[in-house]
């Protein structure tokens, strides 16, 4: 981080009477000295902002939102996306909320049990690592989940920087990948079930696609981010399939690596605000065998279209446009 960034970031937490504690060496910041639930002030505003630029995700404790405290403190950092379909666990009177249930009610919806869809979603080690809605032509800039029950092990959600990993490439390789672009697409890398698959039939009729820069540049901090996921990264363009393999893996593995993680441990009333458009995260696997409920609620703000190092914008495949869900 520059010097200029660095002093106006501590001027903005100095200006708000909180205190910022970086957790981990690259990411993650705990936040203190504040109460969501009784609104922002407009220098805590700016201190909760920066800080999110630079730690690309911070965390708050025994915070005691309700479903319009959690959509009220969203709103002071963008527009909450409202999706057109949300499970029956969401509240009804707070469509920009989506709750996540510890089941994920897939059992029902696709005749499977939550810890068979992970197997299937997630075969590989690097196959959960993903940025919400990534393969929309302007995927969410940032999400805010809250926790409401939470078992007392277990169910802990890791993060990565996307900004420090592409600046931990080697010159040769960031000049490689600056240039290339590749296709975001829904549900790849899932293995059917044998004989007739629901869930196979949900993602053919919900495509979703779009040929994304391989490195976008961050639309307020100028950082160059290493735009790749394990869950909807398809091929890269003008590589052949075994070339991209090779490359995607490398990518994903770099943007992965322990230094550039951080793992947060929640409990009630924890809340965690990320950059949608500077890290990837991992859900929680540990945790569908236990008897525990895990209910998480989440806010997503809406995105802008990515942008590549050359300035070239992301294109629609299908299954989005700008600005409509």
């Amino acid at each position: 981080m520059t010097t200029d960034r660095a002093t106006a970031e501590r001027t903005a937490t100095e200006a708000a009477g909180i205190e910022v504690k970086p957790v981990a060496g690259h990411i993650g910041a705990e936040i203190t000295g504040v109460d969501l639930a009784a609104g922002l002030d407009e220098a805590q505003v700016a201190a909760v902002r920066a800080a999110v630029l630079r730690w690309k995700v911070v965390f708050f404790r025994d915070q005691r939102l309700d479903h319009a405290g959690h959509v009220a403190f969203a709103r002071r950092f963008g527009e909450p996306v409202v999706l057109p379909r949300r499970g029956k666990a969401s509240p009804p009177d707070h469509p920009e909320i989506e709750t996540t249930a510890d089941r994920l009610e897939l059992g029902g919806r696709f005749g499977m049990e939550h810890d068979e869809w992970l197997r299937r979603r997630r075969h590989t080690l690097l196959r959960g690592w993903h940025c919400d809605h990534g393969a929309r032509v302007d995927p969410p800039a940032a999400t805010i989940l809250r926790a409401e029950t939470v078992p007392p092990y277990g169910g802990d959600t890791t993060w990565a920087n996307l900004a420090a990993a592409y600046a931990g490439l080697s010159a040769p390789m960031r000049a490689f990948v600056d240039g290339l672009r590749a296709e975001h697409r829904l549900g790849v890398g899932y293995q059917p079930r044998p004989g007739d698959d629901a869930y196979v039939r949900h993602l053919l009729d919900h495509q979703t696609a779009t040929v994304h820069p391989l490195v976008r540049v961050h639309p307020e901090s100028g950082e160059r981010v290493l735009f790749v996921n394990g869950y909807y990264v398809e091929q890269i363009a003008g590589l052949s399939r075994p070339e991209s393999a090779a490359v995607l893996e490398l990518l994903v593995e770099q943007a992965t690596r322990p230094e550039y993680t951080v793992r947060f441990r929640w409990e009630p009333g924890s809340v965690a605000f990320w950059d949608n458009r500077a890290t990837i995260h991992l859900a929680p696997a540990d945790n569908a065998h236990l008897d525990h409920p895990r209910t998480m609620h989440r806010v997503m703000l809406a995105g802008e279209v990515p942008v590549g190092v050359d300035g070239t914008a992301s294109t629609p495949l299908t299954g989005s446009e700008p600005g409509r869900w």
